[in-house]
This record gives structure tokens, C-alpha cells and sequence, in this order.
């Protein structure tokens, strides 16, 4: 009897584990899905509905647009806003009419030199198929003008079709240049005489086209990098600078029916201790500047017979404030230099030396091109989509100094009388700008 006592007693005991480890299984299960279901627990919780999406989406902070760099000065005569992009280049049109300018967002602006002054300025855009310009030159007639296309690497032109409205249509050419660089472009520029073309790259590289895209010479520069070259206003000259102290100037040479010749070696510019950053000519090719690693900028007398081998005259070094990339204008009349140094820009007299003007943090970015218009009143520059145009006080007061100086010098009535004039017109030009300043 005790035996089966024991041994029932033993089954309960099983039977209440037993129910106990059934009950605390499903315990934790339960425990185990009320996790699941709930939202809090990460790589677990529910799919969000359509509508939690959309209240999601609402939810989320917008992206602000980048704010436009904000800029004043009291000789700052306008700001050209339309590109929605970087600003790479900027060309005044031989009759001083059109300004173009090539910004990364794929179009070309054409604007109207007249409108600066005005509060609008409206400009005609030509669109950049498939691509974006860095460089815009235009041609000696001012009816089209030549691009350098980033991604293609390549000289494309467009033809400048005006309408009965006074607007024009942009119609490139058939074909584009065969691609002949390998390094990167810095710039391009055809002559004035509407015989050639140039294109330099940084691997001391320039090549010479006609027209149509076909290849007349190619020129190494031996300076181990460029970082300039230009076509001169007279279009007889191309010169290039770079890591070397020296600027090299060649004559591209054609004879009297028109044919090219040869591209002769014309002269240097020797005088810096240092790399050259920049250079830039007069209107007639007379006067040459210089901006260098070392420094300074030189201005020089580049009228000379260097075909007797006549060198260049240095007619001033004046030290200055650079940086990698610093650019340097020459006024048209040779009277004004403008330097830029990242993303500020100093302004001085060609005669004297003397620093005149100063702009600082005009872009928010390093300026990508500085220039005069040809009829020496404004100075433009561009850093970021805005092309700022400053009035040109520096190159007022220059002018009046020299006619004053050639008044003290003349002896004929005539000619005194003239030059009087002409001060009168300067000074009251100047006076205009300044109250306008003021106000």
C-alpha cells in the first residue's frame, strides 16, 4: 500500500511540472509576439501605412536652397543675376554692344552693355544641349561667337541670327572641332582679324585652328604648365605664362593673300622671380601686365621692332597681394590694373602705382574672370552665379590726370582748348558717378 502511495503521489508531482512548463511556454510566447507588434523595438515593428508615409514626408525639414552671396559697395554699379549656376567666363563684344557670359547650368547670356545701369537687366539665353560651356569668346563681327564644351572637350560656334524684334536666335554649326588636348582647357580666343583660332591647355599646350576646325600649328610652351594664354586685341599675337618666371609671345604669321605661314617666336617678358599667374594687353597691344607668384605686377612697353630684337620695356613693378589663381586686368586705355586675389579685388593706377580701390569678398567663391568693357567705364567680375559690375573711378581720375598733364605740354590753342574740353566732360562724368555713389 505504501508502494502505490508513493508512486501516485510521484505521477501528481510529474503531472503539476509538467503543467507548470506548459503554462510558462506559453507565457513567453505571448510576451514574445506583444514584442513583435510593438512599435518601439527597431527591425521589428510594423510596416507604416500610406497615410503614416505621407505624415512622414510632411514631417521632414525641407532643404533650403544655398542663399545668394550678398554683396555692396558704393562703386558697385549693378549685379547681373540670371544664370542659376557658376559663372565661368565673361567677353564684351568688339563694338562694345553684348556682353557674353557661360555658367554651368548648360545656357549662354547674352546681355545688352546699355542695361548695366538700369534696375532690370534682360538678357537673351542660348541653351547648351546635352553640356555646359566653361569659356565664350566672341567673333571680331559680333555675330557669333565660339564655346569650349566641358564634357564634349571640344570648340563649338554659334551663329547669332537676329530677328525683325531686335532678339537673336543661336544656331550652332555643323560640326564641332576635333578633340586635339589632352590636358585641361584655360582658355580660348580667336583674333581680331578673324584668321585663327587658339585653344591652350594647362600641358603646355596651344594649338592654332582656322575657322573650320582644321589644325595650322601647334605650339609647346615649354613652361612645364600653362596656367594662361590669350590672343592679343590686334590679333598678331598669342603669348602664354605658367609655372615659369618668363611670358612667351609668339606672331602667328600669314601672307599677303591670306595664307598661314608659320607662328614665330616674337619676344619674352622677363622680369619675375616666379611663376606667372596672369597677363593681360591694352586695346592696341602697346602695353602688357603681369601678375606673378612672387608678388608683384609689372606693366611693360611692348612696342617694339622685335624683329631686330628689340626687347620689351619694363616700365613698373609694384607690389601686390596674390594667391594661387590670381587673374590681372589691363583698362582698354592702359591706364587702370585690376587684380583679383581669391575672392577680393584691388584696383591701381598704371601710371603711378598707386593702389586706388578696394573690393573685398565681392563673390563667395574665387574669382573666375576679371575684365574691363572696352570703353573703360565699368570693371566686371565673377565668383558665383552673379556678375558684378563695379564703375570705373580709378580710370576717370587717370584720365583726367593725363590731359592734364598733356595740357601743361601743349602749345597750339586748338589742341588746349580740345584737351579742356575734355576735362571738363571727365570731371563731370566722374562727378555723376560719385553723387550717384553717394545717394
Amino acid at each position: 500500500m505504501e508502494f502505490a502511495a508513493i508512486f501516485a503521489l510521484s505521477l501528481l508531482i510529474g503531472a503539476l511540472v509538467v503543467l507548470v512548463a506548459v503554462a510558462v511556454g506559453r507565457q513567453k510566447g505571448e510576451l514574445s509576439e506583444q514584442k513583435k507588434d510593438s512599435p518601439g523595438e527597431e527591425n521589428t515593428a510594423k510596416a507604416p501605412s500610406r497615410k503614416q508615409k505621407q505624415q512622414q514626408q510632411q514631417q521632414r525639414p525641407r532643404k533650403e536652397r544655398p542663399q545668394q552671396h550678398t554683396f555692396t559697395h558704393q562703386l558697385l554699379a549693378s549685379a547681373l543675376k540670371s544664370h542659376s549656376g557658376h559663372v565661368t567666363c565673361l567677353d564684351f563684344s568688339s563694338n562694345g554692344k553684348y556682353l557674353a557670359s557661360c555658367s554651368d547650368d548648360r545656357t549662354i547670356r547674352i546681355w545688352s552693355t546699355k542695361d548695366f545701369l538700369d534696375r532690370d537687366h534682360k538678357c537673351l539665353r542660348a541653351n547648351i544641349e546635352f553640356d555646359h560651356a566653361t569659356l565664350v569668346r566672341f567673333s571680331p563681327d559680333s555675330r557669333a561667337f565660339i564655346t569650349w564644351l566641358a564634357n564634349g572637350e571640344t570648340i563649338r560656334i554659334y551663329k547669332m541670327v537676329k530677328k525683325d524684334d531686335g532678339t537673336f536666335n543661336f544656331k550652332a554649326a555643323p560640326g564641332d572641332f576635333p578633340q586635339k588636348h589632352k590636358g585641361v582647357i584655360i582658355n580660348i580666343g580667336i583674333a581680331e582679324t578673324g584668321k585663327f583660332i587658339m585653344s591652350a591647355s594647362v600641358d603646355t599646350t596651344i594649338v592654332i585652328w582656322d575657322l573650320k576646325g582644321e589644325v595650322l600649328a601647334t605650339i609647346n610652351t615649354n613652361q612645364m604648365t600653362n596656367s594662361h594664354a590669350a590672343v592679343s586685341p590686334c590679333g598678331r599675337f598669342v603669348a602664354s605664362c605658367g609655372f615659369t618666371p618668363d611670358v612667351k609671345v609668339w606672331e602667328v604669321c600669314f601672307g599677303k593673300s591670306g595664307e598661314f605661314r608659320e607662328v614665330a617666336r616674337a619676344f619674352d617678358l622677363k622680369g619675375h622671380s616666379a611663376g606667372v599667374y596672369s597677363f593681360d594687353f591694352s586695346n592696341d597691344s602697346r602695353r602688357m601686365v603681369t601678375v606673378s607668384k612672387d608678388g608683384t605686377w609689372k606693366l611693360w612697353d611692348t612696342d617694339v621692332e622685335y624683329k631686330k630684337k628689340q626687347d620689351p620695356y619694363l616700365l613698373r613693378t609694384v607690389p601686390c597681394k596674390v594667391s594661387e589663381g590670381s587673374r590681372i586686368a589691363l583698362s582698354p586705355d592702359g591706364r587702370v590694373v585690376a587684380i583679383s586675389n581669391v575672392c577680393d579685388i584691388a584696383m591701381y593706377n598704371a601710371t603711378t602705382g598707386e593702389l586706388e580701390e578696394e573690393f573685398h569678398s565681392v563673390h563667395n567663391g574665387e574669382i573666375t574672370d576679371l575684365k574691363f568693357d572696352i570703353n573703360n567705364r565699368f570693371l566686371l567680375s565673377t565668383g558665383d552665379r552673379v556678375i558684378r559690375v563695379f564703375h570705373n573711378v580709378t580710370g576717370y581720375r587717370a584720365a583726367i590726370q593725363d590731359m592734364q598733364t598733356m595740357l601743361k605740354k601743349a602749345s597750339n590753342d586748338g589742341v588746349r582748348q580740345r584737351l579742356r574740353q575734355q576735362i571738363t566732360d571727365a570731371q563731370s562724368a566722374l562727378d555723376t558717378v560719385l553723387n550717384a555713389a553717394k545717394n
